[in-house]
């Protein structure tokens, strides 16, 4: 479902703008439609009145929770059923946040992410993406929204944006407090810039070397490293949000000095801020987190040198709920083996590792 058509059905059942906007602040908010000063049964339509519950067994069957996954860290891993039979995630984060997905599947492919192996199975309409907030809401506070689950939310950009808008002006979420994960896309940088809500941006760069990144994303938009981080410094300007640019952290493959050389390069000066994330385990892929004192002593390092670096945590991690990770169990799905080629991997001597 998307929010447009279901605007034309509360139009059809005889809503004005008004009626339109109370039925949609308190879906979005997870309130009782007969909450307010007003009682519905004085204010809406009768039409309406009587669809009304019909409707929003609708919107509640849009996402049903499936099963829960806490976690040590605060966080709550959700596993989560659409109206079709298909499965996303969406993620509880400590401090009023909840991190959606926007596509079933992925197209990208990014290396070491359990989602895009299952390639894109189908986009969520954008109905189906506030659904996720609504249902997180039904379960905690949010106030914060992060695009960052299953999907890559450039390649469903008119749902996104459509659900964004809605968050942003019914939902009573801080446009900052929207944040919309990308691996990047020119598309993407020139919509968001237009719409009247502008959301926060986070850069998926992983690599400041292109032949390496292009690797880690195989699917992702040629744009090379540097372009990127200045599509982001425009659209930082331009919002006032600083861009947060995420780095998942790989032992052996983008943790050298020579990257954080690069990052250095890239980053220094920016308005952004380097969101360091050590490799959250998949099972079935070789790649390995480097110990906590290295990657310590790599945002050490960098802020030191002029680059604002917060080492994070994925969460959920003792629960291996990775991203993808909860569906590809309920599934059942078998893992494959995924290798980066030897010569790409940060090239660094033994006895020099842990060192910055």
């Amino acid at each position: 479902m998307l929010i447009e058509e279901l605007r034309q059905r509360l139009r059809r059942l005889g809503a004005n703008a008004e009626h339109e906007q109370h039925v949609l602040r308190r879906w979005s908010q997870a309130l009782p439609q007969d909450s307010g000063k007003r009682r519905i049964q004085d204010f809406l339509p009768k039409a309406l009145r009587v669809a009304l519950p019909g409707l929003l067994d609708e919107l509640a069957a849009l996402a049903q929770l499936r099963s829960v996954h806490p976690a040590a860290d605060g966080s709550a891993r959700l596993l989560l059923q659409l109206a079709d039979g298909q499965t996303v995630e969406s993620v509880l984060l400590p401090r009023d946040g909840v991190c959606v997905s926007t596509q079933v599947g992925c197209a990208v492919g990014c290396v070491f992410c359990m989602t895009g192996r299952s390639g894109l199975l189908r986009q969520l309409g954008s109905a189906e993406i506030v659904a996720q907030v609504v249902l997180a809401r039904q379960r905690a506070s949010v106030r914060k929204v992060v695009f960052m689950g299953m999907g890559e939310p450039a390649h469903n950009l008119d749902n996104v944006c459509e659900a964004i808008d809605l968050l942003g002006t019914h939902a009573e979420i801080g446009h900052k407090n929207l944040v919309f994960s990308t691996v990047g896309d020119v598309r993407a940088f020139e919509r968001l810039a237009q719409g009247r809500v502008k959301p926060a941006l986070a850069l998926s760069l992983h690599s400041t070397r292109a032949e390496l990144r292009a690797q880690l994303l195989p699917r992702a938009p040629r744009i090379a490293p540097a372009e990127l981080v200045q599509r982001g410094e425009d659209y930082a300007r331009a919002t006032g949000y600083p861009i947060q640019y995420q780095w998942t952290l790989i032992e052996g493959v983008n943790d050298g000095d020579a990257e954080l050389d690069g990052i250095v390069e890239l980053l220094r000066g920016r308005y952004a801020i380097l969101n360091m994330i050590p490799y959250n385990a998949v099972e079935g892929l070789e790649f390995r987190r480097p110990p906590g004192e290295r990657a310590g002593q790599i945002a050490h390092s960098l802020n030191r040198r002029g680059v604002l670096t917060r080492l994070r945590q994925s969460a959920g991690q003792d629960v291996d709920a990775g991203c993808g990770q909860l569906r590809a169990r309920a599934l059942e799905g078998g893992a494959r083996r995924i290798h980066v080629r030897p010569e790409l991997q940060a090239a660094q001597p033994a006895e020099t590792r842990g060192s910055v």
